[in-house]
């Protein structure tokens, strides 16, 4: 996606926490350009109350659903409802679905099948079923930033948000390299991310406490990194390599 890409960015209110709300909608600029921003929810109930500043601050576009019947989930009808909608009304190029609910599984799978690139946010307890159902999956976990109280409370909170370099983790990145190398066993940086992505949605170098891929990479023996000058140019690419 690119700066011109139209986004349509749907938030399950009663689902994601007001917190952080700022940083997810930068994330979410750097993949398009966001034209639609709405929030389903019940916003008679108290516990709405801490959206309202987010929102003005945010132009996010709260959308009433009352809660008819207790136990069922109208916040979710709604908001597949509005997301055909805007479908069929072919004004945008992607969706954005923010939230940690499996209900979404069967509309990001078809939001997908009608071409249209689809970007979940959500939190960790996302279940394995809506995530590989979108293009790209965002931990919420990774945009957080520490609160200013004390340099150990920040030390334990993005301790916390940070997971381990397993051996299947690793092992994944060294097939996909392999997938698309050369003859010689190099691969473009660019090429390894996107393929990673497309495998799994939610990989991100940040999960492992990495801005980027290239550092990430480069923190494994097991791999080989190499920057190579572009002709005519000082822009370098990266191309890496299983170690033998």
């Amino acid at each position: 996606m690119n700066k011109d890409t139209h986004l349509a960015v749907l938030i399950d209110g009663d689902n994601i926490p007001a917190s952080h709300v700022k940083q997810m909608m930068e994330e979410i600029s750097r993949y398009g350009n966001p034209t639609i921003k709405r929030i389903y929810g019940d916003w008679t109930k108290p516990q709405l109350a801490k959206w309202k500043q987010v929102l003005l601050e945010n132009a996010i576009n709260p959308v009433q659903q009352y809660s008819y019947t207790s136990g069922k989930n109208a916040t979710d009808s709604a908001m597949i409802i509005d997301a055909m909608d805007i479908l069929y009304s072919g004004d945008v190029d992607g969706f954005c679905l923010v939230s940690s609910d499996s209900d979404f599984t069967k509309l990001a799978t078809r939001l997908r099948e009608a071409g249209k690139q689809v970007i979940g946010i959500g939190e960790k307890k996302t279940p394995e079923p809506f995530i590989v159902a979108c293009d790209r999956f965002i931990y919420l976990e990774i945009l957080q930033q520490p609160e200013k109280s004390s340099r150990s409370n920040n030390r334990s909170t993005k301790k916390s948000n940070v997971e381990k370099l397993t051996p299947k983790v690793v092992k994944q990145i060294a097939n996909t390299i392999t997938d698309v190398a050369d003859d010689d066993g190099w691969a473009f940086l660019g090429d390894v991310g996107s393929l990673l992505q497309k495998k799994q949605p939610n990989f991100d170098s940040r999960n492992y406490g990495f801005q980027k891929l290239t550092p990430l990479i480069s923190s494994i023996d097991k791999f080989a990194v190499e920057q190579r000058k572009q002709d005519g140019s000082n822009h370098k690419l990266i191309f890496v390599k299983v170690k033998e």
